[in-house]
């Protein structure tokens, strides 16, 4: 089986099994339903420059979609294929890793595209929000979510090496992508944490990604209220390149077919 076949493999696998499409391609949609229900009538802004909740929430609904995509979807995923010993019978058979890893990455690819425009859709058609209408934006968000769900899918392939069975991966891997979330601008204004929380958050590429995707999706009156205020998308590129090279150099140092411990 080639990359390519693989992908499809991986994409047909991935829509069968009901808990991770809820708990990884549909928990943004959900969560940005009920944001913009609840909030509906909270303008969020200043006075002359408001957003209603949908508008708000959805930038940091598809970072966090990107982060579920990649690196929750991944990490799982090949530590379940590991502990039920899918991963040893591939390594016995014709399949290369380099096929493998295409099958993944494709799969978290496709799924997170069609992800994104899932929330699209449901924040223009049930909530009216106005999209971007310039070619820059959308070129924004072009390579804000490549490099994002590239990272995310590199630093789950690493992570995958820590659960030590199925049953343990998903209480290793879900408290570090809600913390994540809520430190990081997708929940809460990134603005209103403290600043050492902010710092903290800064390490990591999820507040980068977030930031990204309101340079795409937010009015340019709301870029003086990011960090330093400005969007600063040579930031975002540079600080996702970082945790890529990281991810891809951790991936490589540590997945096995095998657990060595097993």
């Amino acid at each position: 089986m080639n990359g390519a076949s693989r992908v499809g493999y991986e994409v047909r696998t991935y829509f069968r099994q009901g808990d991770t499409v809820f708990f990884t391609f549909l928990f943004p949609v959900v969560m940005l339903t009920i944001f913009s229900v609840a909030f509906g009538e909270v303008p969020f802004g200043e006075p002359g420059a408001e957003l209603s909740a949908a508008e708000f929430y959805l930038p940091g609904m598809i970072a966090a979609g990107v982060l579920l995509s990649g690196l929750q979807n991944m990490s799982i995923d090949i530590a379940i294929e590991r502990s039920q010993g899918t991963l040893k019978r591939l390594g016995g058979t014709p399949l290369s890793p380099v096929s493998y890893f295409i099958g993944k990455l494709g799969q978290v690819l496709l799924t997170g595209l069609l992800q994104s425009a899932v929330l699209i859709l449901v924040a223009v058609v049930a909530f009216g929000v106005d999209l971007p209408t310039d070619a820059g934006s959308w070129l924004t968000f072009g390579w804000v979510f490549l490099l994002g769900v590239t990272t995310c899918a590199l630093l789950g392939i690493a992570l995958s090496a820590i659960p030590r069975s199925a049953r343990s991966a998903t209480a290793v891997v879900i408290p570090i992508v809600l913390i994540l979330q809520f430190i990081s601008g997708v929940y809460l204004a990134f603005a209103s944490l403290p600043e050492w929380l902010q710092n903290v958050a800064s390490v990591f590429p999820l507040k980068w990604l977030a930031q990204g995707m309101r340079a795409v999706f937010l009015p340019d009156a709301f870029e003086a209220v990011e960090a330093g205020g400005a969007w600063d998308l040579p930031g975002v590129a540079l600080v996702c390149a970082i945790w890529l090279v990281v991810g891809l150099v951790l991936a490589r140092l540590t997945f096995r077919w095998i657990r060595k411990d097993a």
